[in-house]
């Protein structure tokens, strides 16, 4: 299970490598965690190599040809720039959407392809105990489908046994702590975090999970009935793969529905999450054990080697209450059904055919609306991104990234970081008192480009090439153990969220960095041979977002050393909740799928991600100007008819180009903190008067907001 705790807050919800996020339930990798800290060795200096791994995008810098003339740019500005290439693409079989990050993340894919499928064919003659031996047996093992074939559930049969041995909610218990120790948790969530008091020290957090829907409202939401059936159903054929009867596989699947509805009402909404005050409440152990007497959390933890001072995170009590409520009252038999179903179910990707096809049928197909599964190749290279994925970056950084990249990029993040600190010094609603504090924060961004300084040591993980199951384990058991070793050591700055390869970018509230993945560093983000327009509307937008993420209603709670605390004045806070206020009602009136006129977008679960649009376009255009005073030749040129003011709202729209699938849209809708990507384009210009005044807009039209619900914020 994901450590879910303050999430990075990322620029679009992941699509690179494999790492395509479900929504539902666990992600495939994250607890797949490894030996104590491990040491780390000098990021090697990166080959020389295109920086360009992705389909083509064009026949130019920007293709004007893709813009539609018979769409009013000042009333559907998306419509303009993105109709026609999303009438001309659609959606591959095996995606539930396709888009620019998408068509972006396919080319990294296929990098990454090339760079696993040669460590495999050369794992043999490859340096004993290096990455790419160890990356090469575990694609290979992945690949080999005859012994995966021959495995069946076999890789499983000892936890299944173990779980059927259960006799009372204190065995549970004591399963539920060794589980753990093998880096496969069940239930909670529990990893290292920095403390949100004390930023500069990793503790310990618990955290509420165990739920295989999405959201809590789909146990308990009418409108959802149909998916709860289908999850049922999906329940039972899995236990029913591994010998379960069908009957008792019925009734078993009903109690583990059952099960999980309790979970799911103690548990919090989408919304609830992004709130830091449900995030953090820090306890003692002894105070730990006494919420929950019938786990034990010294136990626990010397389980897992783990030595806790003052205290941890325990961090949602009336998640917890309800989970020692239930080792009590809950029969050992539904316990039982409960975690054989989450057994096979985190398993089924990796073994035999009917357990993947199994899963994809609810996952894939029911709940997301995808009709075909992706190549088994991107399957397992996903499952190497989850076990391995900085070390595969490393080979990727090697092959693909440019040490020239990366120092255009370090200027731009200067140029615009440099842009927000002026808007925030001019701001007209911001006392002077908070605004000294809001530049002390700005003073402390720690900006990372491209690829850690230093690469994870993963000599203490065992790999073979013929056992897919035990490699995918032996790489939770690495990487767990290597998460809690953070624990009562002090915070890592450098330490990286996301691999090179993710098509992505983050902030991170609790050390106060902005971060770019090299696999984002390449067009239409960005590119060395375009002018500065399009540069600035796309990666330079990107990196004032991430910027503006630092300031937005869930980073504004944390200084710039990374703590929960409040740097505002109660006048300056209530103004600025009063200008969120009118984004929340904006997208609140969005509703993106067509024939489905209720479906709206919710504006409180997406306001920290619409600030960061608003504020990180803003400042990219401010930044521009100033590049643009600095090249007054290339200010007055036009390109294929544009200006360059038109050139910047141009490619920051192309960047939200894509079409996606109305099942996967309406999951979207209750699961992801980021906007439908056609609002994306749209959201933050409609905003601006610098838009209206590029296209010649006029006051009604629909890309104009009026001057009442226009939002102005950083």
């Amino acid at each position: 299970m994901t450590k879910q705790y303050l999430k990075p807050l990322a620029l679009a919800l992941a699509v690179s490598g494999a790492l395509a996020l479900s929504a539902c339930g666990k992600q495939e990798s994250a607890n797949t965690n490894a030996p104590a800290a491990a040491s780390t060795a000098p990021a090697a200096a990166p080959a020389t190599g295109s920086t360009t791994a992705m389909a083509d995008l064009g026949k130019s810098i920007f293709d004007v040809s893709d813009l539609d003339p018979n769409v009013n740019a000042c009333q559907d500005f998306n419509g303009f720039v993105n109709a026609k290439w999303v009438a001309a693409n659609p959606i591959p079989s095996d995606r539930t959407r396709w888009g620019a990050f998408d068509q972006l993340a396919e080319g990294s894919l296929n990098t990454q392809h090339d760079i696993v499928d040669k460590a495999a064919k050369n794992a043999t003659s490859a340096k004993a105990g290096s990455i790419e031996q160890k990356i090469g047996l575990l694609y290979q093992s992945g690949m080999n489908e005859d012994a995966i074939e021959k495995a069946g559930f076999d890789p499983i049969k000892p936890k299944l046994e173990a779980i059927a041995g259960l006799k009372n909610g204190s065995d549970v218990a004591d399963y539920i702590t060794k589980s753990y120790v093998q880096g496969d948790g069940q239930v909670f969530q529990f990893g290292s975090g920095a403390d949100f008091q004390h930023a500069d020290m990793q503790i310990a957090y618990a955290n509420e999970a165990g739920l295989g829907l999405p959201t809590k409202d789909y146990y308990s939401d009418a409108k959802y009935k149909d998916i709860r059936d289908a999850y049922v159903a999906y329940i039972a054929k899995a236990l029913e793969l591994t010998g379960v009867a069908e009957a008792d596989a019925k009734k078993q699947a009903a109690d583990v529905l059952a099960f999980e509805t309790k979970l799911a009402a103690a548990s919090l909404s989408r919304v609830e999450e992004r709130d830091p005050k449900n995030q953090y409440h820090f306890v003692t152990v002894k105070a730990a054990d006494q919420a929950t007497p019938h786990f034990n959390w010294e136990k626990f933890f010397s389980a897992q080697g783990v030595t806790v001072d003052k205290g941890f995170s325990l961090s949602q009590p009336k998640f917890f209450a309800e989970f020692d409520k239930q080792l009590t009252k809950a029969p050992v038999a539904q316990w039982q059904a409960y975690l054989r179903f989450h057994t096979i179910d985190d398993a089924s990707n990796y073994l035999s055919k009917n357990f993947q096809d199994n899963k994809f049928a609810f996952y894939g197909k029911t709940l997301s609306g995808q009709p075909e599964q992706k190549a088994r190749w991107k399957r397992v290279l996903g499952a190497v991104n989850s076990s391995m994925g900085e070390a595969l970056g490393q080979l990727y950084v090697a092959e693909m990234f440019k040490p020239e990249a990366k120092a255009r990029a370090q200027e731009l993040v200067d140029n615009v970081r440099n842009a927000l600190k002026a808007r925030i010094q001019n701001l007209d609603w911001m006392s002077d008192e908070t605004k000294t504090k809001a530049i002390a924060k700005w003073d402390t961004f720690l900006p990372k480009i491209g690829y850690p300084d230093k690469w994870r040591d993963w000599s203490g993980l065992t790999v073979t090439g013929d056992n897919y199951y035990g490699n995918a384990m032996a790489a939770a058991k690495f990487n767990y153990d290597y998460d809690i070793a953070k624990i009562g050591k002090p915070t890592d700055r450098k330490d990286w969220g996301m691999t090179p390869q993710t098509v992505n970018a983050y902030y991170n509230p609790t050390d106060n960095t902005i971060n770019f993945p090299a696999a984002i560093l390449q067009p239409p983000f960005f590119d060395a041979k375009a002018d500065d327009a399009i540069n600035y509307g796309g990666i330079g937008a990107v990196i004032g977002h991430e910027a503006s993420h630092g300031f937005d209603d869930e980073g504004s709670q944390f200084d710039g050393a990374g703590n929960n605390v409040n740097w505002w004045t109660k006048a300056d806070r209530t103004k600025f909740d009063a200008r969120t206020d009118k984004l929340v009602q904006q997208f609140n009136n969005y509703a993106p799928i067509k024939d489905k006129p209720d479906a709206h977008v919710n504006g409180k679960l997406t306001l920290g991600e619409n600030i960061a649009d608003l504020g990180g376009l803003n400042v990219a255009y401010d930044a521009l100007q100033t590049a643009l005073k600095k090249n007054p030749e290339e200010a007055g040129k036009k390109i294929d008819g544009y200006t360059q003011d038109q050139r910047f709202f141009l490619n920051w729209a192309r960047v939200w180009r894509g079409d996606v699938r109305e099942k996967q849209a309406l999951l979207y809708l209750n699961v992801d903190p980021h906007a439908p990507a056609s609002l994306r384009a749209i959201g933050a210009p409609s905003n601006m008067p610098a838009f209206a005044t590029a296209f010649q807009c006029k006051p009604g039209d629909k890309m104009v907001a009026p001057a009442d619900k226009q939002v102005k914020i950083w």
